[in-house]
């Protein structure tokens, strides 16, 4: 679950960036896409694949 408090003197616009920047590395809009339409197996090898490629490259 991602949070932002927002400090005393913080306006929203900044939250509102931090709070995007949180959910972007935490990954949770690709896996929206990912579970939003089914997925064949052939698709998902594909998938695994091409993170396993990125995680080696790390």
């Amino acid at each position: 679950m991602t949070q932002v408090v927002v400090g005393q003197n913080e306006n929203i616009e900044s939250a509102l960036r931090r709070f995007k920047r949180q959910v972007s590395k935490a990954g949770i809009f690709a896996d929206i896409k990912r579970l939003r339409h089914f997925e064949t197996p052939i698709e998902k090898q594909k998938r695994k694949a091409v993170a396993r490629r990125k995680k080696r490259f790390r």
